[in-house]
């Protein structure tokens, strides 16, 4: 077996997976306010098992002008205005995070950060709204490709929701701590690896093994 059939480039096409999960004040991307992001990268070991690596959190302050649904802070539990949050401008978040992505993409020697998020078409549409807002030219992620481990859960263990797919996979999930950004980012990046790692020890990777 060679050494590249181990490495992350190898195994997703040279696409560099960032786990990432948000908490916002509603369902749009574009007039919404976005509160908070977790991300989470991914690293290979020399057997080609995936582990949880680096991880980005940020409490973001409101964009000016954002729309705060009641109803959506009623549900994430999240006070915009409490200064113990600690909240940064949205613009500085997202510059850092990018900033630290495209470094550890680098180092994993990927030409493309791919989101991977549990309904990956929401969280995608706020991380790709807010670098719109902040003019960030270089981002590391790709505009639409995603790894959604919704569909990944069904396929692999017959759950769709992230807290009965963790509990599916063995992963501990406090239903208490559910929608923090950076805990969901958290299980969510502990699932993914469940699954990549139990396709592997199935016999589905590399497909040179396959008989």
């Amino acid at each position: 077996m060679s050494e590249s059939s181990h490495s992350l480039s190898h195994r997703f096409r040279g696409y560099f997976p960032v786990v990432i999960d948000v908490e916002t004040a509603g369902f749009n991307a574009q007039s919404d306010a976005l509160l908070e992001i977790a991300a989470v990268t991914v690293k290979m070991d020399d057997e080609g098992i995936l582990h949880p690596d680096q991880t980005f959190h940020y409490h973001i302050e409101p964009f000016e002008g954002a729309n705060l649904e009641p109803a959506a802070l009623e549900f994430n539990g999240i006070d915009p205005n409490c200064a113990l949050r600690g909240a940064i401008e949205e613009s500085e978040a997202m510059k850092a995070l990018c900033k630290g992505i495209r470094k550890a993409q680098k180092e994993a020697d990927c030409q493309r950060s791919v989101i991977v998020a549990h309904n990956a078409t929401f969280d995608q549409s706020f991380v790709n709204a807010a670098i719109a807002r902040c003019n960030i030219k270089r981002t590391p992620f790709h505009p639409f490709v995603s790894f959604d481990t919704t569909s990944l859960a069904g396929l692999s263990l017959g759950q769709t929701v992230l807290v009965k797919a963790c509990r599916a996979a063995g992963v501990e999930f406090d239903q208490k701590e559910a929608h923090s950004a950076l805990y969901d980012a958290q299980k969510t990046t502990e699932l993914f690896c469940y699954m990549i790692n139990r396709y592997k020890a199935l016999g589905g990777w590399p497909l040179s093994e396959q008989v």
